[in-house]
């Protein structure tokens, strides 16, 4: 056996031997370790098969033993490959789903089969025989399509694997960093001295690759037992930042954007790339059409803003900026949006179950009296007259036993409708109670207000409903009162009601006062 050759198997045996002691050592750690650490066990053990069969590759000396070594070499040298890019992703926090990562080993597999079977078709070696010159274990070989194929793969993953750790260098704190080294340094010798032998650039007849993998594999163990790389790892930033909820704006010490996440995009869907190195007011004058402004040297300062998107739409967001300072010192801000779209939406609509009446869609009892105090109160600071009315629809109890309760229904809802209508927004309107419906008018006189219940009943009764049953015609009866601000708005109401009652005694379908007045 040839020096070259003898030096050629102790390099490969110690890379074999390397491996073997990565897999061991890692396997038997595993509890201790990430679910990582199977992908590294499985990529160190196929780098091991590999090594094996180029070592009996160099030791055999027929061309039946060479071809079954390759093939034994080839079940390793492109699973290693691909197994590294999966290793390298898990480690830098890139989800891969298990059906995309067992599509990766789909080539490999390929090859393995393509290099045991190739007697039969020559798409992997064209040619494939001993060396006519040096003789075994050296072969004369002519490469075929899949071999250009897988070893376009094997280059790709290799090169891939040390672009994506390359990437997040400097993102990286200094304390994670000899982790990414030894991964860097992993992927790029035998991806160098890969090409340098396709190439041609190495010595005839022997892959050199194998060669070189103790030189990784001592980068694996130096960082496996000194930076504990299965136990501390850097989480990928993109991995936190794109899977947060919460929307998050970055800006430079000039307050331009420099980074956004994948939550902040949705949120205003015209925000893209374009936009770095823009002023945030620039942009924000896009987003919000002008409103909404507010202060970003206010730090952790909360606020709400509400964004008006295509139609009637409006989105509401929680706001908040804090200070951040870079590794230069340089001050920064970070803004952070919280969709509080839905629960404003929410809290609408429990306010309006709580002040509106569902039925009519006018105010209820509750918000009645919350703003008719009010401008109760207000009326009487200002010297102001304040009149109320109370109407209540007659035998409505005989339009239900009659009709039923769904026409019951339709009947307060047009006679909501008709007040609604012939007040134009005039005074505070809203639903008493069952039939009954209460309008608190401020700088109303109790001559004006009477003169308005006497239209609000005319107009009704002139207002017939038109329903599956029949034409029906509500009436009204109506009672007024008028504050002298001796009394309370509640004593104003039941002053209201005693007139209301002496409509209903005279007959019903007319107008009553707490005081009598000739209405004409």
């Amino acid at each position: 056996m040839s020096p070259e050759l003898t030096v050629s198997i102790t390099l490969i045996c110690t890379s074999a031997v390397l491996n073997l002691y990565l897999c061991l050592y890692v396997y038997l750690k595993r509890k201790h370790y990430t679910s990582m650490a199977a992908v590294f066990i499985l990529h160190s053990f196929f780098s091991l098969i590999y090594c094996i069969g180029s070592v009996f590759v160099l030791m055999s000396s027929t061309l039946g033993e060479i071809k079954f070594w390759t093939a034994v070499l080839y079940a390793g040298l492109p699973f290693s490959a691909a197994m590294g890019l999966l290793f390298v992703m898990k480690y830098l926090g890139i989800h891969l789903s298990k059906k995309v990562s067992l599509s990766l080993m789909l080539v490999p597999l390929i090859t393995l089969v393509m290099v045991v079977t190739n007697d039969s078709h020559h798409f992997h070696y064209r040619v494939y025989e001993l060396d006519p010159v040096l003789g075994a274990p050296y072969v004369h070989q002519e490469i075929g399509v899949w071999y250009i194929i897988n070893g376009l793969y094997t280059f790709a993953s290799m090169l891939v694997a040390f672009l994506l750790v390359l990437s997040r260098w400097r993102e990286t704190a200094a304390s994670y960093r000899p982790q990414l080294l030894s991964l860097l340094v992993g992927q790029l010798i035998p991806m160098v001295t890969a090409f340098l032998y396709l190439l041609g650039l190495t010595p005839r007849g022997i892959d050199p690759v194998p060669m070189v993998l103790w030189l990784t594999s001592l980068f694996y163990l130096w960082s496996v037992t000194t930076s504990r790389m299965f136990t501390l790892m850097p989480i990928a930033k993109d991995v936190i930042f794109n899977s947060i909820n919460d929307g998050v704006m970055v800006l430079d010490e000039s307050r331009r954007i420099v980074e956004y996440n994948a939550a902040c995009q949705n949120m205003f869907p015209l925000l893209d790339m374009s936009m770095f190195g823009k002023s945030f007011a620039e942009v924000w004058e896009i987003f919000s059409n002008g409103a909404d402004r507010f202060d970003l040297e206010r730090n952790s300062v909360q606020r709400e803003v509400q964004i008006h998107g295509s139609g009637e739409m409006v989105s509401t967001y929680q706001v908040r900026t804090s200070k951040v300072r870079d590794a230069s010192n340089r001050e920064g801000i970070l803004l952070i949006f919280t969709d509080f779209t839905e629960l404003k939406q929410l809290q609408s609509r429990l306010e309006h179950f709580a002040y509106y009446d569902e039925l009519t869609g006018l105010y209820n009892r509750r918000a009645f009296f919350e703003q008719g105090e009010a401008a109760f109160e207000a009326a009487q600071q200002q010297a102001v007259p304040y009149t109320v009315i109370l109407a209540d629809i007659d035998y409505f109890k005989s339009i239900n036993d009659t009709y039923g309760h769904a026409i019951g229904d339709q009947v307060l809802e047009h006679v909501a409708a008709v007040l609604r209508e012939q007040l134009n927004g005039r005074g505070l309107l809203a639903r008493y109670g069952g039939e009954e419906f209460v309008l608190g008018l401020a700088g109303i006189t109790e001559t004006e207000g009477a003169a308005l219940a006497e239209e609000l009943r005319s107009r009704l009764d002139g207002q017939p409903l038109q329903t599956a049953e029949g034409l029906i015609s509500p009436t009204a009866s109506f009672g007024v009162a008028h504050a002298d601000f001796s009394e309370t708005l509640y004593q104003l109401l039941n002053q209201a009601d005693k007139a209301l009652y002496a409509a209903k005694e005279a007959g019903r379908n007319r107008v009553s006062c707490a005081v009598p007045l000739s209405i004409k």
